[in-house]
């Protein structure tokens, strides 16, 4: 396989399996190319190498920013807004984990809170609502806690041996 095709495969491949994690192809395509690119790329060149409008991509790439997988690049002498991607794989899964949680289990959670305080199990029915509403937020209070606790220990492991190297 060439090396152009395998560019395209993962950009493909990555963009349909992003759409699982809640952000669009053409932004999850944006993303692959950047992640792949061995230097900055400025807007013009994205438009060129993957075939979309600067509208497309100007709106992707202020929401990969948004998303804290892109960053803006400043290169002296030069005009024009340069991107590149975070190259660890592992802040990109954390960087992730971060923005669907809080895009997704943040308001779920909040919308279950809302539901039980709003009804009064004084029949058979809105007891079993009730019981639906109270499964899933304890899932999701599960899930939250548990994302919370992963990014925490990550967070604690990164300090712990950051200090470690300064009191050498």
């Amino acid at each position: 396989m060439e090396l152009k095709e395998a560019k395209d495969k993962f950009i493909h491949t990555w963009g349909t399996l992003a759409t699982q994690w809640g952000i669009n192809r053409t932004m999850a395509q944006i993303h692959s190319l950047l992640l792949l690119a061995p230097k900055s790329m400025n807007a013009d060149e994205i438009m060129s190498e993957l075939q979309i409008s600067r509208g497309n991509v100007n709106m992707n790439l202020r929401d990969l920013m948004d998303w804290g997988l892109i960053y803006k690049q400043l290169l002296p002498g030069e005009r024009k807004e340069y991107f590149i991607a975070e190259k660890d794989i592992w802040k990109v899964a954390k960087q992730i984990a971060k923005e669907r949680r809080r895009r997704e289990i943040g308001p779920l959670i909040e919308a279950m809170e809302e539901l039980k305080e709003g009804i009064k199990p004084d029949s058979t029915e809105k007891e079993e609502f009730l019981k639906i509403v109270n499964e899933i937020s304890t899932v999701t209070v599960f899930a939250n806690n548990t994302m919370s606790s992963l990014l925490k220990a990550d967070e604690n492991w990164l300090v712990s041996n950051f200090v470690k190297v300064f009191n050498k």
